[in-house]
Parts: C-alpha cells; sequence; structure tokens
C-alpha cells in the first residue's frame, strides 16, 4: 500500500479561485494513479514535497506523507482469541477452550473491535490479516 499525496492550502482561497482549487485536487488524484504505476521500491517513509507552487496568493503544497503503521498492541488472551475466531469457532466454543464464561469472550471481542475500529468478527479477521498482525494461517507473528 502507498501513501497518497495530499493537497494542502496554505490560506483559504479568496472568492473565484475555487477553480484553482479544483484543477489542483484533480492533479493529487492523477499523481496517485500515476505512482501506483510506478517507483515500486521508493521509500514511503520518508515526507515528500511533490509541488510548491504560489498561484494568485495562495501556496499550494502537494505532499506525499509517510505511511503510516499503526501497532496494535492485544494482550495474550485477545490473540488466542482472536486466533480461535479466526479459525471460525464460535464464542462458546472458544469459552469453553479457554475455560472462562462466553460473556468474557463476548467482553474481549468488543475490546478488540474497538481497538481495531471494527465491528465485526470478518472486519477483524481482515485488518488483521491485512496489517500483517495475523498471518494467513491464522497464526500471529512472534513478538519482539
Amino acid at each position: 500500500m502507498r501513501a497518497s499525496p495530499t493537497l494542502i492550502a496554505m490560506e483559504s482561497p479568496a472568492t473565484g479561485l475555487e477553480d484553482i482549487d479544483n484543477t489542483l485536487r484533480s492533479l493529487v488524484s492523477q499523481v496517485n494513479a500515476l505512482q501506483l504505476k510506478s517507483n515500486p521500491g521508493s521509500s514511503l517513509d520518508l515526507e515528500e514535497v511533490l509541488m510548491d507552487e504560489e498561484i494568485d496568493g495562495t501556496r499550494y503544497l502537494l505532499i506525499r506523507m509517510p505511511q503510516v503503521k499503526s501497532r496494535i498492541r492485544l494482550s495474550p488472551r485477545e490473540q488466542e482469541i482472536v486466533r480461535m475466531v479466526a479459525k471460525g469457532h464460535p464464542n462458546k466454543v472458544i469459552a469453553d477452550v479457554l475455560n472462562i464464561s462466553s460473556w468474557t469472550v463476548c467482553t474481549h471481542l468488543r475490546r478488540i473491535f474497538a481497538k481495531l475500529g471494527v465491528g465485526s468478527r470478518a472486519a477483524m479477521v481482515a485488518q488483521l490479516l491485512e496489517i500483517g498482525a495475523l498471518n494467513p494461517d491464522h497464526r500471529l507473528p512472534a513478538t519482539r
């Protein structure tokens, strides 16, 4: 996943400059499309100024921001519940295996959902797979 350029208007555009503003936003879309095709090996950890222009008294910066990789911290119990959910086990089975109540499983799932900003078990597993916190074989990578 690549970092997307962001257009920042340093000053509010005056009346009549909306067309310029819209044109520059269109330029951002075109740059995004071009970047998906080129430079697959470029570093995404650095902020890069793609354009710095002043047009009719308004300064425009087109910046590629570094990709933010937030680290989700799950407790060992949450990790075990995530692994079992990823394997398709219902709450009752998870509770029996872990020797806890199904209410406790629900509480852990609510906390995991809140940490990830998701609303379903499928979204939880999909997001953890996407960020690399869960392997396709439903194993959590070793923590450092």
